[in-house]
C-alpha cells in the first residue's frame, strides 16, 4: 500500500465519527417528527398510570407530536423497563421510572435484565410520595413511640401490597431503626391488606395517602406518621417518623422521567424544560396534589445523583431484612 493510499484510507476513517455526530446532530434538530412512547410499567388505573398520563399532556405540548403512553407491566416495573434500555436513544421511547425500577430492584432482583445508571438517560425528577402508616382504631397506639413499645412487647403484623414494595420497605425500615422483629404479611394487593386492616386482622400498614385518606376520614383508621422528610399536604396534621422519634427514616415512592442511554442533550433539555413547567403550574400542582404527590423536578443531573443514592440506600436494608420478589 503507498502512501497516497494509507492517507486516504486514513482519512475516511477519521470522516465516519464526524459524519455521524454530524447525522445525529441533523436528527435531534429534527426531533420530534412522529409520535413518542412514554412506556409506563405498571397497568392502567395505578397511581403510575395515572400520573404517566398527565406527564405525556405536558411533554406532548412542548413536542408538538402525540405522547402515546403504553403500559407494560410486569416483575415491579423491570418488564416496562428492560423495554425503554434496548429501545435506541432517538428520543422517541422513555419511561416513567420510579424507585422501584431505579433503585431497589437492582438489589430485589438476582437479574434485571438491565442496568438501571448505565442503561439510561436521566431527564427529569417528576414527583414523590411517602406512605403513611395506618393503624386500627382499635389498636392501642396513638403515636409511633406506642406503636413501638406495643411491638416490643409482643410482634406486631404489618401488611403490605407485596413483597419488596415501599410499604414493605417501610416496615423493614422500622425494623431496623427501632430494633424491632415484626411480622411481615405480604398480599397480592393492596385493596385486600387494607380490607384486613380495617377489620384487625392485620395490626398496622405503611401505604401511600391517597390509598388510606378516605378511611382515615371515616375514623376507621388512624395515621401515626408520614415517610416523607417533610408533612405531605393532604395530611398535614400528620408527623414525619423523623418528627414522631424515628431517626433517619425516609421513604419516599419517586417517579422520574428516563430515556434510553446516549439520547441528544438537545431532546434530553427539551423534556426535563417541559417536566419542570409542569411541577411550576399551579393548576396541574394542585392535580397532581390531589393524586397524592409533591412535586420534585430537576435537573438530569440531579436524578442521575438520586438514582445512584436510591440504589445505594436500599442495599444493605433489603440484605439485613432478606427480602426476595414474590
Amino acid at each position: 500500500m503507498n502512501h497516497a493510499t494509507r492517507r486516504a484510507l486514513l482519512g475516511a476513517a477519521a470522516a465516519v465519527p464526524v459524519l455521524r455526530h454530524h447525522a445525529f446532530a441533523q436528527a435531534a434538530a429534527a426531533w420530534p417528527d412522529r409520535p413518542i412512547r412514554l412506556v409506563v410499567p405498571f397497568g392502567a388505573g395505578t397511581t403510575t398510570d395515572a400520573l404517566g398520563r398527565i406527564l405525556a399532556d405536558a411533554l406532548a405540548k412542548e413536542a408538538g407530536q402525540p405522547v402515546v403512553v403504553e403500559n407494560r407491566a410486569g416483575a415491579g416495573g423491570n418488564v416496562g423497563a428492560q423495554a425503554v434500555a434496548q429501545a435506541p436513544g432517538d428520543g422517541y421511547t422513555l419511561l416513567l421510572g420510579t424507585n422501584g425500577t431505579h433503585g431497589i430492584n437492582s438489589s430485589l432482583f438476582p437479574e434485571l435484565g438491565f442496568d438501571a445508571v448505565k442503561d439510561f438517560t436521566p431527564i427529569a425528577p417528576f414527583v414523590t410520595t411517602p406512605t403513611v402508616l395506618g393503624v386500627p382504631v382499635s389498636l392501642k397506639a396513638g403515636s409511633v413511640a406506642e406503636l413501638i413499645a406495643l411491638a416490643r412487647a409482643k410482634p406486631l403484623s404489618f401488611a403490605s401490597a407485596g413483597n419488596g414494595t415501599t410499604g414493605h420497605l417501610s416496615q423493614a425500615l422500622l425494623n431496623l431503626r427501632a430494633g424491632l422483629e415484626t411480622q411481615h404479611v405480604p398480599y397480592r394487593n393492596a385493596s385486600q391488606a387494607i380490607t384486613d386492616l380495617l377489620a384487625g386482622r392485620v395490626d398496622a400498614m405503611f401505604y401511600h395517602p391517597l390509598g388510606l385518606k378516605p378511611h382515615l376520614e371515616a375514623g376507621t383508621l388512624k395515621a401515626l406518621a408520614v415517610t416523607s422528610a417533610r408533612r405531605v399536604t393532604i395530611l398535614p396534621a400528620v408527623p414525619t417518623m423523623q418528627e414522631a422519634g424515628v431517626k433517619d427514616f425516609v421513604v419516599e415512592g419517586r417517579w422520574s422521567l428516563y430515556g434510553p442511554a446516549g439520547m441528544p442533550a438537545e431532546v434530553v433539555a427539551r423534556l426535563n424544560r417541559a417536566t419542570n413547567a409542569l411541577l411550576a403550574d399551579p393548576a396541574a400542582l394542585a392535580n397532581l396534589r390531589a393524586q397524592g404527590v409533591e412535586p420534585v423536578g430537576g435537573s438530569p443531573e440531579q436524578l442521575a445523583a438520586m438514582t445512584r443514592d436510591e440504589i445505594a440506600k436500599w442495599r444493605p436494608v433489603i440484605a439485613a431484612a432478606g427480602i426476595r420478589p414474590d
